[in-house]
């Protein structure tokens, strides 16, 4: 809660309240108006913490405030499988610059709604976006995401593509492991492509059969969690990849191409060929 109060003092926001998170949606309750609600979450609180999660997302939905959630690696999975507004934003294990970015951000994201042939508005917070995603790689020079092993994903069916060539999950894997071997030599900061790595490696899951929760795709997008969430927002927003509940786990999401994503990258492989290093 220090760090919040710090990020928020140091923008010159005034802080109607605070209090914990078992009594937050209670007092939003109460409150008349709020430009933005700041949510610090350090630990799994189970059933609270959904409770509150769920409110503040219907709550920007309409368009009552911006909210920015605080969390940290170990917790992305059960928050991001109750945030669905794209207006919120997630920051994870973020610095002073990535929060005070992260508050600019969704405060403007919440004000396009209400400004839609504001164009001024969207160019403004797209260029917070770029700049708040330069911060984090910078900040990623200094504390790498910590990627241990992962647990074995659960195999789900695809429908065959049979309007699209076949990619054999070997010819993935090797363009995969050609890109990771380049941080042997230099800065991973130089090769920074979010957005290819995710659709390799949803892609690689795709050909073997294996569902991928959000946590693992942000360490496949080898960048900063919070900019790798941002680019995931992205792409579902533009339709490139879906969101889906794990049947089996109400706090978790599953992430996997759309239909029309897996077909434009079969016909790209097929192609550019075998022998290419992507």
């Amino acid at each position: 809660m220090a760090k919040a109060v710090r990020t928020l003092e140091a923008v010159d926001c005034r802080i109607a309240d605070r209090m914990a998170l078992e009594h937050a949606c209670e007092r939003m309750e109460r409150q008349i108006a709020a430009s933005a609600v700041w949510l610090e979450v350090d630990r799994d609180c189970g059933p609270a913490m959904d409770a509150l999660l769920d409110y503040v997302d219907g709550k920007v939905s309409d368009g009552r405030f911006a909210a920015v959630v605080s969390t940290t690696a170990e917790l992305i999975d059960p928050i991001a499988a109750r945030l669905h507004n794209r207006s919120i934003e997630l920051i994870i294990d973020a610095d002073d610059a990535q929060r005070a970015a992260a508050l600019a951000i969704a405060k403007a994201q919440a004000g396009i709604g209400e400004r839609v042939s504001d164009v001024a508005s969207d160019q403004s917070a797209a260029r917070l976006r770029q700049l708040s995603d330069e911060v984090s790689r910078i900040a990623a020079t200094l504390a790498r995401l910590s990627a241990g092993p992962a647990p074995a994903a659960p195999t789900v069916e695809v429908p065959p593509k049979a309007d699209a060539p076949q990619v054999s999950a070997d010819t993935v894997r090797s363009i995969i492991r050609a890109r990771r071997l380049r941080a042997r030599y230099f800065s991973e900061d130089l090769f920074a492509d979010p957005a290819w790595d995710m659709l390799l490696d949803l892609f690689q899951a795709e050909i073997a059969q294996l569902r991928v929760p959000v946590s693992s795709l942000c360490i496949a997008a080898a960048v900063p969690a919070t900019t790798a969430l941002r680019w995931l927002k992205t792409m579902v927003s533009n339709g490139m990849f879906i969101r889906r509940a794990d049947p089996h786990d109400g706090r978790r999401v599953f992430v996997e191409l759309a239909p029309q994503t897996s077909v434009a990258l079969r016909r790209y492989f097929a192609e550019v060929g075998g022998p290419a290093v992507i």
